[in-house]
């Protein structure tokens, strides 16, 4: 594995029981609701996904993937996280769902998982700890059923690039947006789910991907753009600059609409 995806894993391995615990997460009120966590964007853009066969790519411990089979869909999530993957599965059996769930990098999982599947799904802060758009983009589409759809929602790398500092005041360039001024490495506590968690494993490596790179990837790849959607809003409050605006939506207080802060792509595999 490559020495920054596995500092990613590390760090990540770590995240689980923090997020698990976390009230951005509230798990406990997902097993008592047993009410889907997905975001209105992709209900809308996948729309209606009963009986579908539906992969999820970087998966966490599984509370979207789980969402998707609360809508009908038949899933299977991957994580190279292996207490994450054992965390969905517990989920799993707890709300009585049939998922399955595999131990894997993106890379590897042609030698990890057999078949292919009607809809291949990622969301919301994945690619960016991905060092390699080319392999992630020929992997997914060695997923999907011919005639079947990959779909992405993700955010922004536009809206990435500015400083995030707690007391920044306006827009201001900090991270770069092409992939060759990166990865980014950082070496720090606190996650988006609990700025106050303290971590042994510290260092991370965050890789920037431009729309145009990832687009070509997926063309590249041997799948069809149906289209690329972009956003002025976004479901965390990742900058200082930002209010919520209702139970799923965030904007910018300043320059609000000038600046996407979300895309999402559908393709599809020729038949």
């Amino acid at each position: 594995m490559d020495e920054r995806v596995e500092a990613n894993r590390k760090h990540w391995d770590e995240s689980v029981p923090i997020h698990v615990a976390s009230k951005t997460y509230d798990v406990e009120r997902f097993l008592a609701t047993r009410k889907g966590r997905l975001k209105p964007i992709e209900l809308e853009e996948l729309s209606d996904v009963g009986g579908t066969s539906l992969l999820h790519l970087q998966c966490h411990f599984g509370l979207d993937t789980l969402s998707w089979a609360m809508e009908g869909a038949n899933v299977t999530g991957i994580d190279f996280s292996e207490p994450a993957i054992e965390e969905a599965r517990r989920l799993a059996g707890e709300l009585g769902l049939d998922a399955q769930f595999v131990v894997s990098n993106v890379d590897e999982l042609p030698e990890n998982l057999d078949g292919e599947f009607d809809i291949v799904f990622t969301s919301y802060g994945a690619l960016n700890w991905l060092p390699d758009m080319t392999t992630w983009a020929e992997v997914a589409a060695h997923f999907v059923k011919p005639g079947g759809t990959f779909y992405v929602v993700e955010f922004h790398p536009m809206a990435m690039i500015f400083d995030d500092d707690p007391n920044v005041t306006e827009l201001k360039v900090r991270y770069p947006y092409f992939p060759e001024f990166g990865p980014i490495r950082e070496e720090q506590d606190g996650t988006y789910a609990d700025l106050d968690a303290k971590f042994e494993n510290k260092l991370t490596f965050d890789f920037p991907h431009p729309v145009g790179e990832v687009v070509t990837a997926l063309i590249d790849a041997g799948l069809r753009i149906e289209f690329l959607h972009e956003f002025p809003y976004v479901n965390w409050k990742f900058m200082p600059l930002m209010e919520h605006i209702d139970e799923h939506w965030c904007r910018l207080t300043h320059h609000d609409g000038s600046v996407p802060l979300l895309y999402s792509i559908k393709a599809t595999k020729p038949s």
